[in-house]
């Protein structure tokens, strides 16, 4: 099935996704507690503006207002039954920014976990969580979203969740999962897993990859585990901007537009197709990634030591695809630019 995103992969390179939506919603004046996807009904102009900032610093996707717009996590603020109406009017305004540009940008319907956990360790089961998913699915579907894609999952139920209710809704999808504990996601797995787990997955996804995490150093080191995997598909990166730092009553990323476009290079030279940021990562940050992608030429594998001199230690010596556990001490390289 051709599609928006299928389409851009068969004729690009690499492509460039969008950076943080948090972080810049909250530039924006988003008060910690508050829902974001709100926003997508009460503050449009400022919606619009985040994907218009995204989509001028030469993003070739951005991603919908809509991460935490599933039943379960909107029950929290007692709009529970608003998911088509929020999920609708995401992508709507991602429509409209799409349609204004003067190329083709894919509008990525943004699908986060739904804040439970799956059965048998917690009380979400398969079948509610297909129905959450697919909820959300046809609201963004509704609102106009190219393809799906669901991010910062840590259980392969949930992906696994997720892929089904894509498929019901008939829609195209990319998943990516965090590698926040010493290399594995918060319920164990390791890239090599997760590339294990998608290729049994009866709905593929167009792309797949890794998102948020700890910092950029430990992000190219789970793709390089997906790329020793020997994964046929697609690869996606889409790291922080350094490091989460707490100063005068915020957390700041203490990652610059530099050191940035070093990890979009490395990401791109490490075997990812789609580069983008997640949390920290402003247009300031998107158009130094874009301008290195540009014009730096592609080099080969960088070794795990060219990662951490670029970009800062590794938080674990091992990623866990070693066998070593996550109690290992972390790998020490020279941290620049930062």
């Amino acid at each position: 099935m051709t599609n928006a995103l299928s389409t851009l992969l068969q004729t690009r390179d690499w492509l460039m996704a969008d950076g943080a939506t948090g972080t810049n919603l909250f530039n924006m004046g988003l008060m910690s507690g508050d829902a974001p996807e709100m926003w997508n009904i009460e503050e449009t102009a400022k919606i619009i503006a985040l994907y218009k900032g995204a989509a001028d610093a030469g993003s070739d996707i951005f991603l919908t207002n809509s991460f935490g717009a599933n039943a379960s996590r909107l029950k929290l603020h007692g709009a529970e039954g608003r998911v088509m109406e929020l999920n609708k009017a995401a992508a709507e305004l991602g429509r409209e920014v799409a349609d204004a540009a003067d190329r083709a940008i894919v509008v990525a319907g943004s699908v986060g976990p739904t804040g439970e956990i799956m059965a048998p360790m917690g009380s979400l089961t398969h079948e509610i969580a297909v129905e959450m998913f697919h909820e959300q699915a046809e609201g963004l579907k509704a609102g106009g979203a190219d393809v799906l894609w669901v991010e910062t999952i840590s259980a392969a139920e949930e992906f696994a969740a997720a892929a089904e209710a894509f498929a019901l809704a008939e829609m195209p999808w990319c998943g990516t999962m965090s590698f926040d504990t010493a290399g594995r996601t918060m319920m164990g797995l390791t890239s090599a897993d997760m590339v294990k787990k998608v290729e049994k997955l009866a709905s593929q996804p167009l792309a797949f990859g890794a998102n948020c995490g700890v910092g950029a150093s430990d992000l190219l080191r789970t793709i390089l585990g997906f790329v020793d995997a020997e994964t046929s598909l697609p690869l996606i990166a889409k790291g922080n901007a350094g490091i989460p730092k707490y100063h005068d009553g915020h957390i700041h990323y203490d990652g610059t537009p530099a050191l940035m476009a070093d990890y979009a290079v490395l990401a791109r030279d490490c075997g990812a197709t789609i580069i983008g940021g997640c949390c920290g990562t402003t247009p300031e940050h998107l158009r130094a990634m874009r301008e290195a992608l540009e014009t730096r030429p592609k080099g080969t594998r960088p070794t795990l030591d060219a990662i951490t001199t670029a970009l800062g230690d590794f938080s674990s010596a091992s990623d866990g695809t070693d066998g070593a556990g996550p109690e290992a001490s972390p790998r020490r390289g020279r941290r620049r630019r930062a």
